[in-house]
């Protein structure tokens, strides 16, 4: 393990410019499994008349602006790549994206580095704000990385975040087949880890198959409600936070978990439909929305 360069934290990176059009919103929109059946959700996928399109963004696209590739290889405190993993969210929107063009600058700020011991890795806290060409504030990102070569290097223990699930049977399930090559889709929007590709680099590192990126189960999840709560106004979510507690492998199939605990708010975790009573993929989740 290299020294873990604690000097970086509180510092702040970017931007980081990413210039997008209706294809890109369509594309990421597949890497989260939209469309699938050829029929649902095409409300992100179908613009109508490519010369002057009309379509719904899924809003996980934001997430997606903090965890790309050139990101995460520029902020680089001196951490194994190789054992970079993606632990967590909390996605504020600010305003809702409805640009199907356009060109947004990310500016990302450390803020934190945690130790959680010899075998258990790092936890990176990083908060990110996404602007418009206008310069509007779109979306605020916490996003948490553990990097799971890298604990024992003496550095603070993480803050506690503590999310109260209900105890009931879900008010909506809704159940999912990953596709073989959904990872091979969401890649091309950004995240190229080789873990999500090459079959040798997964085995080397302890999995079966090359992984699914969490954004993009992540944004399986997001669907699922944007389709059973708010039906056809992804521009009504202001939030969506969860905590990645177990990798996906494609072709597993999976039921996002749903409970309504206000009048804007849900809780949601997303299992495996055949073992339910395996480790969830991603758990303790809220979402908000106007």
């Amino acid at each position: 393990m290299g020294r873990i360069q604690t000097e970086m934290v509180g510092q702040t990176f970017g931007p980081f410019v990413r210039d997008y059009t209706f294809r890109d919103l369509e594309l990421f929109a597949l890497g989260c499994g939209a469309g699938i059946d050829g029929k649902d959700d095409l409300v992100y996928l179908n613009e109508h008349d490519e010369r002057d399109p009309s379509l719904k963004v899924l809003p996980m696209f934001g997430a997606m602006l903090i965890v790309d590739s050139e990101v995460t290889r520029t902020i680089d405190y001196g951490y194994n790549y190789a054992g970079s993993l993606h632990w967590g969210f909390d996605l504020r929107f600010h305003q809702p994206i409805t640009r199907l063009s356009d060109r947004v600058s990310t500016m990302v700020r450390l803020e934190g580095l945690y130790d959680r011991g010899e075998g258990k890795g790092l936890l990176a806290q990083h908060i990110g704000d996404t602007y418009d060409s206008d310069g509007t504030l779109l979306l605020t990102n916490e996003s948490w990385d553990c990097l799971i070569y890298d604990g024992g290097w003496g550095g603070p223990a993480a803050p506690k975040d503590v999310v109260e699930m209900p105890d009931r049977e879900p008010d909506a399930e809704v159940v999912e087949t990953i596709p073989e090559n959904q990872a091979l889709i969401y890649r091309l929007s950004g995240d190229f880890h080789p873990q999500h590709i090459d079959w040798d680099y997964a085995a080397e590192n302890g999995e079966p198959r090359p992984i699914l990126h969490a954004i993009s189960y992540a944004g399986v999840v997001m669907r699922h409600f944007i389709r059973t709560f708010i039906p056809g106004e992804p521009e009504r979510l202001t939030r969506f936070k969860t905590r990645i507690t177990s990798p996906v492998h494609p072709g597993s199939t999976l039921s996002t978990q749903l409970w309504q605990v206000g009048d804007h708010e849900a809780r949601f975790r997303l299992v495996d439909t055949d073992a339910p009573a395996a480790k969830p993929h991603l758990n303790w989740g809220v979402i908000e929305w106007k």
